[in-house]
């Protein structure tokens, strides 16, 4: 079982679903979070129409943001049953609020109430000039993980920049995890995420994405499992492939909590 747990459309035309489809072949199933560019609840609803033709192989993520959406009880109901999504996606960097922001605190108490998961796409491998890099810092999620011991959530990207408050953050909580999206040609800053993964005893805290469209699934997969040979000839630590597989092939969904007879 191999789960893309981090993917993203351009757009809903039918080249960029297209190239989104062809992408997601090697995979099980994936999740695809909602973007933060344009109406949310416009997009919202078309990635659900998307995901909706697709529902054997993949999972809506909404995106929200707290700070602007007034979102009740019966706002989460209709983007979950009406809408189809199974967890949320939020941008604190780049809507530019603070993860435990006063607003953002009542969203998550809804959410974990709902049983619901959230993604926090707050750190990125390619930030825009006018994201808040303050909010990508994992740490700041460490007051959201204590006031709600019962929501998982999952740091997107490995926090990058911030690996290291990222493992710290999934070795002290047990309820949020990292995804392992890199990107394939930057094969030095992969190899040191996964060592210091490995050294953490964290590696059962991660999930595997593509980050999609920036990398495919097959890509990162084989920049995941290869790696170590580059290193066959030097006396640099590595890291077991069978560690790094399970990874690969480790049931984000189940993990998550999100429900198998509408995932596929």
């Amino acid at each position: 079982m191999i789960i893309d747990c981090h993917t993203h459309l351009r757009s809903l035309d039918s080249t960029d679903t297209a190239e989104h489809l062809a992408a997601v072949e090697t995979v099980d199933a994936c999740i695809v979070l909602a973007s933060c560019n344009g109406p949310r609840e416009e997009t919202n609803r078309r990635l659900s129409e998307y995901v909706g033709r697709h529902r054997d192989k993949m999972v809506g993520f909404a995106v929200v943001d707290p700070t602007q959406d007034r979102l009740n009880d019966r706002g989460l109901a209709a983007l979950t049953e009406k809408l189809g999504h199974q967890g949320l996606v939020v941008y604190c960097a780049m809507a530019g609020f603070h993860p435990a922001h006063c607003q953002a605190m009542r969203l998550y108490e809804m959410v974990q109430e709902a049983g619901l998961p959230i993604f926090f796409h707050n750190g990125s491998h390619a930030l825009s000039a006018q994201a808040v890099l303050e909010y990508a810092q994992p740490y700041l999620l460490d007051e959201v993980a204590r006031a709600f011991p019962r929501l998982k959530f999952v740091i997107g990207n490995m926090g990058v920049p911030f690996v290291e408050q990222t493992l710290s953050m999934v070795s002290k909580h047990e309820n949020v995890f990292a995804d392992l999206t890199i990107r394939p040609t930057k094969l030095w800053q992969t190899y040191n995420i996964v060592v210091a993964a490995h050294e953490r005893n964290v590696m059962d805290r991660l999930v595997f994405g593509s980050g999609f469209p920036a990398a495919n699934s097959e890509e990162c997969i084989e920049a995941l499992l290869g790696f170590n040979m580059l290193l066959a000839d030097t006396k640099l630590p590595t890291v077991p492939r069978g560690s790094i597989r399970s990874v690969i092939e480790r049931d984000s969904l189940d993990l998550l909590g999100i429900r198998r007879s509408t995932a596929g």
